[in-house]
């Protein structure tokens, strides 16, 4: 954070700011906690703290004295509060001075995933008359950009997820063959076993799911509610981890699709084929915006997948957005591939990473085709293969 500071500040002055406020109370704003280092710290943080960043000056924060060395690690000097009254004198003097800060809001909540920042404490911001504005693009360039060292955590983490994903076929496969009945819940746990063979952490368990189960995006099953894996249905996987050894290791997120029958379904393949049209054309826009150095908003790919689509006739089938960003958490900070949901105007940046993965939803099966993407300076890497064809096990 330390080495940071000079480029927020210029990046401050370059968006005519007085300074970025990061607040935080009982873990409500991770994006604070993540930039600042506190989040996960050996400290507990059960009050609430402020870091002002200045766009001139030495940064300054305020810290409830119980919780007094939070901050050390951080350049500047702080102030303690105990009670309420000295609270309120403290954010005056934190904000003297102040007339336009950044926070982690977004306008009517446009964005969820960036609006951090309770209402209560907006209104103390602006009743010392300071003005709020959005600090997305802020996040985006000091939070969400991976490190070299976070791209190579990512793509080793992308290769296990590979060779998960195909030992779960061929075990579904065997199985089937073999006449034995395999439910989606143990497949799933022998998924979960190999994550840790290949050194992989997880917040959850993968989606291991089979025809109706699969038309259901965030579907996982359990030993009371799996279904057996039979023949003549979609078997849908989406498996997502992270290197647990490798400091600030980033995720990677993975789906595909496969029929537990020799031949694909007409319906099957050609809703497969518009959800790889999608993915595609989102790919082939960040590519070309790339090539460019161009700006190129969140919504705008989501858009351009989403025209496929809707022209193939399943714009009534879609049910969520196209991609997510990816960090330390599967759902990084950054921007989101999202005009559905919400409308993410926030610029894909050079050095950040996010999925693509379109779906369409039925009430007897579901499509999912899910890569990851990472963005360079002028050219884009699709960390793994994209699935081209259905996986058929028999």
């Amino acid at each position: 954070m330390a080495l940071e500071v000079a480029a927020i500040q210029e990046a401050l002055r370059s968006a005519a700011l007085d300074g970025w406020l990061l607040y935080d109370f009982h873990g409500s704003n991770p994006i604070a906690g993540q930039l600042t280092g506190v989040a996960g710290s050996a400290h507990m943080t059960t009050r609430r703290w402020y870091y002002l960043i200045p766009a001139h000056g030495t940064p300054r924060g305020l810290v409830h004295a119980i919780e007094r060395h939070n901050l050390d690690h951080l350049p500047g000097e702080t102030a303690v509060y105990a009670g309420r009254q000295q609270l309120d004198a403290g954010l005056d003097r934190l904000l003297a001075g102040v007339r336009r800060v950044a926070m982690e809001y977004s306008p009517l909540c446009a964005i969820p995933y960036l609006s951090r920042v309770d209402a209560g404490t907006a209104e103390a911001v602006r009743a010392r008359g300071v003005e709020i504005l959005s600090s997305g693009d802020l996040v985006q360039q000091f939070e969400a950009r991976w490190s070299p060292a976070q791209l190579a955590s990512h793509q080793a983490a992308a290769d296990a997820l590979y060779r998960i994903k195909d030992r779960a076929f061929a075990d579904a496969a065997a199985a089937l063959r073999a006449g034995r009945t395999m439910s989606e819940y143990e497949l799933q746990q022998r998924m979960a076993g190999w994550f840790a063979d290949e050194g992989l952490i997880t917040d959850s368990p993968p989606v291991v799911a089979v025809g109706g189960n699969a038309g259901n995006p965030h579907y996982l099953p359990t030993r009371q509610t799996a279904r057996p894996i039979v023949e003549d249905e979609v078997l849908l996987l989406d498996l997502w981890g992270k290197q647990q050894t490798t400091q600030g290791a980033v995720f990677a997120d993975i789906t595909w699709v496969g029929v537990t029958s020799s031949r694909v379904p007409d319906e099957v393949e050609r809703a497969f084929q518009a959800v790889a049209g999608a993915r595609d054309a989102a790919v082939a826009l960040v590519d070309e915006a790339a090539r460019r150095g161009a700006d190129l908003r969140g919504w705008e790919v989501d858009r351009a997948a989403r025209a496929v689509l809707d022209r193939e006739g399943y714009g009534a089938s879609v049910l969520h957005r196209t991609g997510h960003s990816l960090g330390e958490s599967v759902h990084g900070n950054g921007v989101h591939l999202d005009d559905y949901e919400t409308h993410d105007d926030r610029r894909i940046l050079p050095g950040t990473g996010f999925t693509v993965e379109p779906g369409v939803y039925f009430e007897t099966f579901g499509i999912r085709s899910e890569i990851n993407v990472y963005r360079g300076e002028r050219d884009v890497l699709v960390t793994g293969p994209r699935q081209m064809e259905v996986v058929t096990l028999r």
